[in-house]
């Protein structure tokens, strides 16, 4: 169970929160029964809020009928100084990336077990890309995610090689192969995908580093990587160190 709030005297916030916080990795879908035990709340009391924080945007029903957390408390988090400060200080060099590319740019950060969008800026070329700013991908299929993976403590990295779920035929499902790919990220700075996340996008992607930890990634997404793969890792290693540069 997450928490109770069933004390007396609680708040009505203070139940909308526990309702907010039975969500984690591991429960990213909850019915109202199984929100209202998480949280320690009435069936009754957790339906009246629930249909509250429905309204707000704050939770979303599935068409199954459990419910998930709504968008709305992604545009608030995006308000947060640590990642509006992250998107506005790395913007001047993504506007500069798509300028010199005209392909797909993503700032990325890691959300658990999986890669959070932060910002993108669309190309110009008719590669498919499934990303969308606020958006959570696999790491292990997606450019920006392999840096991050590669860059993840060991039991991120074991929960991730415990369930690598094929997304298009060429994903990489195999551990010994993603690990062999980690290990080549951390020696070469860089990450590649070939069609992993969706046919006919091909990503690179280094890391951002504030002094030696690695907080983000940088990436382009393109149609193929055959000839430019040098000039593309020189300009995200270039944008990379200088945001990481500015970082506070």
């Amino acid at each position: 169970m997450a928490g109770n709030s069933s004390t007396p005297g609680s708040s009505v916030t203070s139940r909308a929160l526990a309702l907010l916080g039975a969500f984690d990795e591991q429960h990213r879908r909850l019915t109202l029964t199984e929100l209202a035990d998480r949280a320690g709340l009435p069936v009754a009391t957790a339906h009246r809020l629930v249909a509250e924080l429905v309204a707000w945007g704050a939770l979303a029903r599935t068409p199954t009928g459990e419910y998930v957390v709504g968008r709305r408390l992604w545009d608030v988090g995006l308000l947060a100084p640590v990642q509006t400060g992250l998107r506005q200080l790395a913007s001047p060099y993504l506007h500069d990336l798509y300028a010199a590319t005209l392909a797909t740019v993503h700032l990325a950060v890691r959300d658990g077990v999986e890669v959070l969008y932060l910002d993108r800026l669309a190309g110009h070329a008719s590669v498919p890309v499934v990303s969308q700013i606020g958006s959570r991908l696999p790491l292990h299929a997606t450019g920006v995610g392999k840096v991050l993976l590669a860059h993840a403590p060991p039991e991120v990295q074991a929960t991730v090689m415990a369930d690598l779920a094929r997304v298009t035929p060429y994903t990489v499902t195999q551990p010994g192969l993603l690990r062999r790919q980690l290990a080549r990220v951390l020696r070469e700075g860089y990450a590649t995908t070939v069609e992993e996340m969706s046919l006919g996008a091909c990503s690179v992607a280094v890391p951002i580093r504030r002094r030696d930890a690695v907080v983000a990634s940088l990436g382009i997404v393109v149609p193929t990587l055959k000839k430019d793969r040098p000039r593309l890792v020189a300009a995200l290693q270039v944008a990379a160190q200088s945001i990481g540069r500015n970082i506070a």
